[in-house]
This record gives structure tokens, C-alpha cells and sequence, in this order.
């Protein structure tokens, strides 16, 4: 079983204001897809607190890190430049594919800044914070995540 842990980048959330619903929703969604996970673990939208969560994900050697939240364009939005330095190899695609699904019934959801992308063997995953967009993100991973994942153990793809 392939691991993976969910991260939450949310100032409401991690200060109780609110559930943190995306996170579930999507913890539970990777559980449904055979993933063991971690989380979500919720911080707030920090650069130094996103990124000490990716740096004890990836010293777990956790094979697919997913963070909700902080990929728009608010000033408080940061997820991606915490992700940035982390990412070995980017895969532009993987956030193509999500717009591309997502466009239809969202429009905005163009705007996104999440990225995606590989360090050492781990897939990187940056999705936005609402349920909708946990529901697409799933999708993708679904189609995606796992023949990355094998590439990244060295199979023939």
C-alpha cells in the first residue's frame, strides 16, 4: 500500500474557525483510492509552516503529499511558493489536467496556481481548498497519480 498524507493550508482552519472539510474529503477520498494517510494536518497560510509540513512528508519518504488551499491569488495564498523549492521535477500536466476538468462547472477554476511535480519518489500535489475542487483532484489523481508513482520506482511505462 502507497502512502500518502494531506496537508491543509488554511488560517481559518487551523484557528478553529471553521471544519476543515476539504481535507477530510479528501483524506478520505485517497483512502478510497488505496492510499494509507496521513492527515490532513492543518496550518496556517505560511510559507515556513506549508513547508515544515512537506519537509517531514518527504524525511517520512510518504509517497504522495496532497495540500489543500492557498493556490488563488489572495495575498495570503502561498501554498505553491512554499511548494516550489521541494519540487525536483514539474509536471505541468497534471495542472492542466485539473483545470481542463474542472473548467466547465467552474470557471475560475483557470485561476488556480497549484503545483505539481516530483522529489526523489514522491508526487507533489497542490489542489484548492473548496470541495469541488477535491472532487476534481481526485480525479486526476486517480487517473495520474499512481503511473507516476510507477515511474518514479523505475517501470516501463
Amino acid at each position: 500500500m502507497r502512502t500518502a498524507v494531506v496537508i491543509t493550508a488554511s488560517n481559518r482552519a487551523s484557528r478553529g474557525e471553521y471544519a476543515d472539510l476539504s481535507g477530510e474529503s479528501l483524506a478520505k477520498g485517497l483512502t478510497a483510492l488505496g492510499y494509507e494517510v496521513s492527515g490532513p494536518h492543518v496550518v496556517a497560510d505560511s510559507i515556513d509552516l506549508i513547508s515544515e509540513q512537506l519537509t517531514v512528508a518527504l524525511a517520512n519518504k510518504t509517497r504522495l503529499i496532497v495540500t489543500t488551499g492557498g493556490t488563488g491569488v489572495s495575498p495570503t495564498d502561498v501554498t505553491p511558493e512554499a511548494t516550489a523549492p521541494f519540487i525536483e521535477k514539474i509536471i505541468p500536466g497534471f495542472s492542466e489536467a485539473l483545470r481542463a476538468h474542472s473548467r466547465e462547472k467552474l470557471p475560475t477554476s483557470d485561476l488556480t496556481r497549484g503545483l505539481v511535480g516530483t522529489h526523489g519518489t514522491s508526487l507533489i500535489i497542490n489542489l484548492p481548498g473548496s470541495q469541488g475542487a477535491i472532487k476534481d483532484g481526485l480525479v486526476i489523481i486517480e487517473r495520474l497519480a499512481g503511473h507516476i508513482l510507477d515511474q518514479l520506482d523505475g517501470k516501463d511505462h
